[in-house]
């Protein structure tokens, strides 16, 4: 086994990846306070060409340095937006035909890995702050919740590691090219 190259990687260039067809999925950041953990998760949602990541109060936007040390360019190929109040960026969602889901530890949540996820239709999924979650008032806008399931000792994982987790899930049911 060896490992590929840059060159053998066939890599999309930056073009050609803004004109692609995109995962109908698009990721909400309510209130991420960690500049990092928004640069992995524009990363991430360059890995599976998600449409949108959405910004919302308190987290941060690029142009920064500390978005892009993790993020590494991901900030200039994933379309961002910014929305003062994460309720805006629900309203507009719906409007659009979203189908909306927290990804929060509530009652009735779907545990990730039983909810289907229904080709032909578009997601928005909204994580929250690294200490408080989802806000409640978002919670309430929903029209469900998501759920990874745990079981060791602690009750959550770091925002940016559930949202690759729920990334993937997502665009391995809604892109059939994943399968």
């Amino acid at each position: 086994m060896r490992k590929l190259t840059v060159e053998e990687l066939e890599r999309t260039d930056l073009a050609t990846f803004r004109q692609m067809k995109k995962t109908p999925l698009v990721i909400v950041l309510d209130n991420v306070r960690s500049l990092h953990n928004v640069g992995s998760v524009l990363r991430s949602a360059d890995a599976f060409a998600l449409e949108a990541v959405y910004m919302c109060g308190i987290t941060a936007t690029p142009p920064s340095a500390e978005i892009h040390k993790t993020a590494l360019g991901a900030e200039d190929s994933v379309h961002w937006q910014h929305f003062p109040d994460t309720l805006d960026a629900v309203a507009s969602l719906r409007r659009e035909g979203y189908v909306i889901l927290a990804v929060e530890q509530v009652e009735n949540s779907h545990k990730l890995g039983t909810y289907r996820f229904e080709p032909g239709k578009k997601y928005a999924l909204i994580l929250g702050n690294e200490v408080k979650g989802v806000q409640q008032c978002v919670v309430d806008a929903c029209d469900g919740a998501l759920e990874i399931p745990q079981h060791g000792t602690k009750h959550s994982l770091n925002v940016s590691v559930t949202a690759g987790i729920v990334m993937w899930e997502a665009a391995r049911a809604l892109l059939p090219s994943l399968h």
